[in-house]
This record gives structure tokens, C-alpha cells and sequence, in this order.
């Protein structure tokens, strides 16, 4: 099939506040990948989100969001959280996002070491709770969490020095949320929920998963180039797919990580490779979550939420 030519490399729906620059999908699902390592999701604890792993996390960037995780065994001590700081700088990687911590002060810490030693865009995602915890640090880009309310919004239009909101909305208040602008001069990432049944889904789907991505025939659009690295030292090609463990980081280094083919699987996971989505039209234009469809179905090739299939 011929490729398809795109003369941007971002998107959103049509008539989104220009703030707004991610609907249902992380930031990086509209920029091009090269299959490299592009990004290091560090886990700093089992969280204290709403969402949890035995309930469900039914979000659509739950990736960087703060949730609620069952540790295994032991954390990774301090030192070696640096040692994978250090490695991830070494090997050129691109975007540290620091999430799913249990203490504000560790977060920072981590934040600020990555920052000194030369991180290019470092991230550490708070909860709009803990925001008065935070104090500034220069070169760390902080993304606060929130609910959507009235209420809410209104705390984060009166924040100063926060790069952007990660901003938790339920299909039905996407609806009404879409067309409006938070006045914040941050970058704004709307996380729609998803019911735990497609019968039960409360906004159109086909919206929120349109994506234009120069390398969608070649490379996963969301977990190309991403490693995440849980609390506990599992490596894992998403925070939410718990099962695929590719890697234990007490005794591996990110090298020896990039080098597993399960981990490039993914990274290669495109819709041609997936069975229901390579005879469909519009498999290059439509994101979905691997990760969302594999809590619904208990399938890594699952298709509870295709708009084709409604």
C-alpha cells in the first residue's frame, strides 16, 4: 500500500482548545519513531491513584498517569534508580517521566539528578493534591493530575511554573469539555476514561482515537521507543501491561533490555501485525491502547473498543 503523506506530525479533533494537545493518547503517539529508545517510564512506588491494578485502570493515558500497583518484592533502592537515570542519558534517550510515586520529596529528587546530569525533558506527573509539596525545579517539567470539575479546573487555571495537566474526564464531560479552554498556559492532555464494556461507552470513539503518524506503517504509534520500568525493577513495554515482563532491572541493564525481541515486538506492534485491524481502511490513521484492550479481553490482540466492530 502506498504510504501516506502527512504534512504535520500533531493532531486533535476539530475544535479542540489549541491547548489541548493530546485527546485520549500520550503526546508522543503523533511524533515520528525511529526504533530507538525514545522515552524511560520510571515508576517510583506502588502509587496512591484512583485507579488500581485490581480494580482496573481504565484510562486512556493511565501510561503516565498515577495509579495504584501491587509491588512484587522489594523496590529498587535509590542507587539504582540513579544507575538507570545515568544509563538512559548514556544511551541518548530523549523524555524521563517519573510517576506512580508514594513520596513528593523522592520524586523531586529523582527529578532534579536526572535534570543535573543532563536529561534532555525530564517529567515527574503529580497529583493536584500534592501540588503544594512541589517546589519549583529548574528544567523539571511538572504535569499535574486532576479530575475534571469545575472545582478542579479552577485550581489548575490558578497554578503558576507547571508545564502541563493531565486532566482525567469521563466520555459523557468530554463531550461537554472539548470545544471549551482552560485557561492555563500549560500543555493540556485529556485522559478519557473507558467503561469496561464497548456496550457501555458514553462518547465517540472514532474521535478520540484518530492520529496522524508519518511512522504508523513501521512502528507502534504509543509504545515505540517507550521502556517502562516499574517500582519494583520489572521492565515492561507499557506501566499497564503487567504481564509482559521483559526484563528484571536489579540485574539487567537497559542495553541488555533493548537487545529482547519482545520488547522490539512491540515496538513493531503495527496494525498489519494485528489480525483484525490489517485488511481495515483505516488502520494507519486509527490509535488504540493495547493495554485497554488487553484489561477488557485478556487479549493482546483484543478489539473490544474498534470502531468497526461497534
Amino acid at each position: 500500500m502506498e504510504k501516506v503523506s502527512y504534512e504535520s506530525s500533531t493532531f486533535v479533533p476539530a475544535g479542540i482548545s489549541p491547548n489541548i494537545v493530546a485527546v485520549a493518547k500520550p503526546p508522543w503517539a503523533n511524533r515520528p519513531h525511529s526504533g530507538k529508545l525514545e522515552r524511560l517510564i520510571l515508576q517510583l512506588g506502588a502509587g496512591k491513584g484512583k485507579f488500581s491494578e485490581v480494580t482496573g485502570i481504565p484510562r486512556s493515558i493511565g501510561c503516565i498517569g498515577n495509579n495504584r500497583f501491587i509491588l512484587r518484592r522489594d523496590p529498587l533502592s535509590v542507587e539504582r534508580v540513579k544507575e538507570l537515570i545515568r544509563e538512559f542519558r548514556d544511551l541518548n534517550g530523549g523524555e524521563l517521566w517519573l510517576t506512580n510515586y508514594d513520596n513528593v520529596d523522592y520524586l523531586l529528587s529523582m527529578a532534579a539528578y536526572a535534570v543535573e546530569i543532563g536529561v534532555p525533558e525530564v517529567y515527574a506527573v503529580v497529583l493536584l493534591e500534592d501540588i503544594d509539596k512541589v517546589k519549583p525545579v529548574e528544567g523539571v517539567r511538572t504535569v499535574v493530575e486532576l479530575e475534571y470539575s469545575e472545582e478542579n479546573i479552577r485550581k489548575l487555571e490558578e497554578l503558576e511554573g507547571v508545564h502541563g495537566a493531565l486532566i482525567t474526564v469521563p466520555g459523557y464531560e468530554f463531550k461537554n469539555l472539548k470545544e471549551s479552554c482552560v485557561n492555563f498556559q500549560g500543555e493540556v492532555y485529556l485522559d478519557v476514561l473507558f467503561p469496561g464494556s464497548a456496550k457501555r461507552l458514553d462518547f465517540n470513539v472514532i474521535e478520540v482515537r484518530r492520529v496522524l503518524n508519518p511512522s504508523v506503517e513501521d512502528y507502534h504509534v504509543c509504545l515505540a521507543g517507550t521502556l517502562a520500568v516499574t517500582a519494583d525493577g520489572y521492565a515492561l513495554p507499557c506501566p499497564l501491561l503487567r504481564n509482559y515482563v521483559v526484563a528484571d532491572m536489579k540485574r539487567d541493564s537497559i542495553k541488555d533490555v533493548l537487545k529482547k525481541k519482545m520488547l522490539k515486538s512491540f515496538w513493531r506492534m503495527t496494525k498489519d501485525n494485528i489480525p483484525t485491524c490489517a485488511t481495515c481502511p483505516f488502520k494507519y490513521i486509527c490509535h488504540d491502547c493495547r493495554a485497554l484492550e488487553y484489561q477488557a479481553t485478556g487479549d493482546i490482540d483484543g478489539m473490544e473498543y474498534c470502531p468497526m466492530l461497534l
